[in-house]
């Protein structure tokens, strides 16, 4: 999947979320699952992806990615099964 900005979230395997950015959502998907992407789900393997939105610029993905980074988490969890995902 390239063409766009991605955010994202991850359901990790102690049940936290994590939420990131990208420009090749395939290619940071396979890194976090090889444990070669970001040092905290590195340590929280398996990763499974639960959430995604795409944008045109790079400035909306990352500002999208602050905002759901400021949520809770029942707050990630609706936005999550409201884009068609599930825990």
């Amino acid at each position: 999947m390239k063409d766009g900005q991605y955010v994202y979230i991850l359901l990790c395997g102690d049940g936290s979320l994590y939420t990131g950015w990208t420009n090749d959502l395939e290619k940071r998907m396979e890194s976090h699952a090889s444990g070669r992407g970001c040092k905290y789900t590195r340590s929280r393997l398996p990763v499974r992806l639960v959430y995604t939105e795409c944008f045109e610029t790079e400035h909306e993905a990352r500002s999208r990615e602050w905002h759901i980074k400021q949520l809770k988490r029942p707050e990630k969890v609706k936005l999550i099964e409201a884009g068609g995902g599930s825990l």
